[in-house]
């Protein structure tokens, strides 16, 4: 990185990397899509899933993953025992923002915890700050000049406590179905449209959290295409490498809540584009299965499965970052190092 990076922010940036510098980082902060899972499993209503349950199952991933994870992502709602259980060598990253967004107002616009701030998030042991964003270029610009100062703002807020701000951009359209093919056309441009904009020095960002470029479930010989294919492999790796080469501050790739061999496939043709990620925060590709062994099964079966099931995922996944650079390269040289376009 060009710019001289703070010493709290590099020791924050270090203590959820490995050795290499590199972000294998284990994401259990979901609260509403959590919850749904719950729901689906026990046949209620999401309002009817107790609040212990997520807190127990956030534990028992905690408790057990994060002996393979150099970070864990959590939140401070229902994950903060989690976070205390986690293993010692394991860097923490919370989780700013409410989960989900209001339907009545335009836009999916963002809004931050009450009775939480950067440096209480800090005070509770966090190493690096993580925020979500829905966005989308394709929003009116009155719209994303709101999500811009947001971000400012928040950023301000990490700069002033000295800690690392992680944003999570989950990308979208309005009036598109994110699981279309009609935005699976359109959701490159966006992804790499949302790249430019947060690697802008003004928003303070110092890690993009970003979906891979493509929508897995429509390219070509993805574990989980269907008939519809939108990308052929070589299409996807060229866009792999044009959004990699729109950020000029380091990105790790999220899960997005696809399968673990989705995932992997998606982790595959990130290596063979040669693109300069800097790990992960994988989620629900690694846990989310274990939901239903709980509810079926109880705890003891939960520990069980997580143990083993959930352990061999989140192994596979750290054998596929082998390709993966430190946070501390700049980006674009190692793309022109590697000869890509």
């Amino acid at each position: 990185m060009t710019a001289v990076m703070a010493a709290g922010k590099k020791r924050g940036l270090q203590a959820v990397a490995d050795k290499r510098g590199v972000i294998a980082a284990l994401a259990i902060d979901q609260r509403s899509a959590l919850r749904e899972l719950f729901a689906k499993a026990m046949n209620v209503a999401a309002e009817g899933v107790p609040t212990e349950k997520l807190v127990l199952y956030k534990e028992a991933v905690s408790k057990s993953l994060t002996l393979y994870a150099s970070a864990i992502l959590l939140d401070p709602e229902y994950g903060l025992t989690a976070a205390r259980g986690r293993a010692p060598s394991c860097g923490l990253l919370l989780a700013y923002e409410k989960t989900g967004y209001d339907i009545s107002v335009p836009g999916r616009m963002p809004g931050l915890l009450d009775q939480w701030s950067v440096q209480k998030l800090v005070d509770e042991g966090a190493d690096s700050i993580k925020l979500l964003l829905y966005y989308s270029s394709t929003s009116s610009a009155v719209i994303n000049e709101k999500k811009h100062a947001f971000v400012e703002r928040v950023g301000a807020e990490c700069a002033s406590a000295d800690v690392p701000f992680f944003l999570e951009l989950v990308s979208y359209a309005e009036g598109l179905e994110e699981k279309s093919a009609e935005f699976a056309r359109i959701k490159p441009r966006v992804v790499t449209k949302g790249m430019i904009e947060f690697s802008r020095p003004q928003y303070r960002v110092d890690v993009l959290k970003v979906g891979v470029p493509v929508n897995l479930d429509f390219v070509a010989g993805s574990p989980s295409a269907g008939s519809e294919i939108v990308h052929s492999r070589s299409e996807a790796l060229e866009l792999y490498q044009r959004a990699a080469e729109a950020a000029s501050i380091p990105f790790i790739y999220l899960s997005q809540g696809v399968s673990n061999e989705t995932f992997l496939f998606g982790l595959e043709l990130a290596e063979e584009a040669g693109v300069p990620f800097s790990g992960i925060l994988c989620g629900r590709a690694t846990w989310k299965d274990g939901v239903e062994v709980l509810v079926q099964k109880g705890p003891n079966a939960l520990e069980d499965w997580v143990l083993s099931v959930g352990a061999a995922n989140i192994k596979r996944v750290n054998a596929q970052l082998n390709a993966a650079k430190s946070w501390d390269l700049e980006p674009h040289a190692t793309l022109e190092s590697k000869g890509n376009p």
